[in-house]
């Protein structure tokens, strides 16, 4: 039986989402009414279509097999993209086996916030995820395939590719990942050694030394960010085949599960008996079976962001309620680092994404019943691909935990509610991921300091500033304002005054990490700034309430709502590591709660 909680926030976001929802699915019906153009192109268009397609070039000329468009997210300067150098090869390998073609129909950026953490490059980042949708739909624009294969995987690609998958709805799509780099150092030593280079205990040597440790190859970073989070939902949302997210590359598992996921895209589309567009997979059952799984996993923050913006490219309405009442339902299951010592090898390990599929199925908080790329049902998630020689097969994944120090039944989670929780109160509505914060720290009382960048925060730290109870306000950090940067390059300069026994928070309009961990953080904070909300009108000394465990954000301090809003001077953000070609983005940029998004 379907959990009634589940089941009341689905049928609200279904009625709240009618009309558009309506809209989206016409447009998508016309489309594959329409069919891929690749037959009605003139000579001239389908030669220059066909050109650099060598040995596929004659089955593209005369034949009507699919054409598989790949969308590519390919560099060699991520880890987490690196091994998409070696697919188009084995995709285009595999779409002629069943007689298919396959080309790459474009490539789309993909940054890593964890290189321009706290550098100027950070104010593009958000804004990458309509860059990337952009670009995809640039490439898919010459409308001459049958299906998709998309090849991404981190913090703002696989939203950007799920924002362009949706806008060609009408087509198929399978979601090719990467997989996780194979384990370094611990996070937790990691961690350690971070803070004491905030410290002031190690120098840079042995800081460098240690991160070399931690990234050392090829694959996803290990811990659980806004990357791997983005892997768990595209198998809890069915864009994956059922346990391919946490793969290591350059395996033959890897390989087999790309060569499978190719074949099945072009098995599923207008060509063959199973038609399965986008616009049918990703409806509004597979996006709450998302939220769950955020919650279930204690998974990043950013997605409160993204899964809006990812769903009203399909005509589906989102909001923080929703998020917030699911989590009071969601069991959390997980402790992967930075909930917990483990990495996601670790959990993949102790049964992974099917063995938490398969609980939370059986506890009624999924929905079963939808359509997946691989077929109906979300049942098949809960099963783990195995290799025989070359054929690769499905059986039902592990009935049992192999190790409740990282992954639990539901019905001996972590703790009974999910890892995210939304706030409101008179400084507005922000987002706080509690999963790592242990519960004598989840609330707060205390008087603020008021910074514009979180440079001076570490400024104000090395001064010796911080020497009682503080809440630290960082604002004009929104999207509006220098497009809501990652400010996860406090989490040491935070972490250290915790350790000393301060109680501390942040509140910020600009976001965290996905690695967010275990100092308190209302984040997200709607309106922002730049706005006149209620956080530019905050002074040194007023006293804030952060509470995760009612959900409350709340100014203590009398008349504050009375002042004026502060104005910050933002013209340092308008130029320079090529800030200066997104301003169009900072001017039309959504809020937070609403998605964020500029398309």
């Amino acid at each position: 039986m379907l959990n009634d909680t589940v089941e009341r926030v689905t049928d609200r976001i279904v009625k709240r989402s009618a009309t558009g929802r309506d809209a989206y699915l016409k447009r998508m019906a016309r489309a594959a009414e329409d069919g891929p153009a690749r037959a009605h192109l003139s000579c001239s268009g389908q030669a220059h279509a066909y050109a650099a397609a060598g040995p596929d070039q004659a089955t593209l000329a005369t034949k009507s097999a699919g054409n598989l468009g790949i969308i590519t997210t390919y560099n060699d300067m991520l880890s987490a993209h690196q091994p998409f150098e070696r697919f188009p090869e084995i995709i285009r390998d595999a779409a002629r086996s069943v007689g298919g073609t396959a080309q790459v129909a474009g490539g789309v950026p993909a940054m890593c916030d964890g290189v321009t953490q706290g550098t100027p490059g950070m104010e593009l980042s958000l804004f990458s995820r309509d860059v990337i949708a952009m670009a995809a739909g640039v490439g898919l624009s010459h409308n001459v395939f049958d299906a998709a294969a998309f090849l991404g995987v981190c913090d703002k690609i696989v939203p950007g590719l799920v924002i362009a998958a949706q806008a060609f709805g009408h087509l198929p799509a399978v979601f090719l990942p990467a997989g996780p780099m194979t384990s370094g150092i611990s996070n937790d030593e990691k961690a350690e050694v971070r803070m004491k280079f905030a410290a002031g205990e190690v120098g840079r040597a042995e800081l460098m030394a240690s991160e070399m440790a931690a990234y050392h190859g090829p694959g996803t970073c290990t811990f659980y960010g806004t990357a791997n989070t983005n892997q768990m939902l595209m198998e809890f949302m069915g864009l994956h085949l059922p346990g391919a997210s946490f793969v290591t590359p350059n395996t033959p598992l890897r390989d087999a599960l790309t060569a499978t996921g190719t074949k099945r895209a072009l098995a599923v589309s207008h060509l063959g008996n199973e038609y399965t567009p986008v616009c049918d997979v990703l409806d509004e059952r597979a996006y709450v079976n998302g939220i769950v799984g955020l919650h279930a996993t204690g998974g990043s923050t950013n997605l409160l962001i993204h899964l809006v913006a990812m769903a009203r490219a399909g005509g589906i309405v989102l909001d923080w309620q929703d998020f917030e009442e699911l989590a009071q339902v969601t069991p959390l299951l997980a402790r992967v680092y930075p909930n917990g010592l483990a990495d996601v090898n670790h959990f993949h390990a102790a049964g992974g994404l099917g063995y938490m599929i398969g609980q939370l199925l059986e506890a009624g908080l999924l929905h079963e019943d939808v359509t997946t790329i691989a077929g109906k049902g979300l049942g098949r998630y809960a099963q783990d691909p195995k290799l025989t020689g070359d054929e690769l097969h499905w059986q039902e994944g592990p009935a049992e935990t192999l190790n409740d120090k990282i992954l639990r039944p539901a019905s001996d989670p972590f703790q009974p509610t999910g890892g995210l929780k939304r706030l409101h109160g008179s400084l507005g509505v922000a987002v706080s991921k509690v999963s790592a914060v242990k519960p004598e720290h989840q609330v707060i009382e205390a008087p603020v300091r008021v910074f514009h960048d979180q440079e001076s925060v570490k400024t104000a730290y090395k001064d010796g500033e911080f020497a009682s109870d503080v809440i630290v306000v960082v604002r004009f950090q929104g999207p509006k304002a220098n497009g809501m940067p990652e400010l996860h390059s406090l989490t040491p300069v935070l972490a250290n005054l915790q350790a000393k026994g301060l109680k501390v928070a942040l509140v910020t309009d600009g976001r965290m990490s996905g690695a967010s961990g275990k100092v308190l953080s209302a984040i997200h904070v709607c309106p922002e700034a730049v706005d006149g909300g209620p956080i530019s009108r905050l002074e040194d000394g007023d006293i804030l309430r952060v509470d995760a465990d009612q959900g409350v954000l709340d100014i203590m301090t009398d008349g504050v709502l009375a002042r004026a809003p502060a104005v910050a001077d933002l013209s340092g953000n308008e130029y320079g590591q090529g800030r200066e070609l997104f301003a169009n983005f900072r001017n039309l940029v959504q809020s937070a709660d609403t998605g964020a998004s500029c398309v």
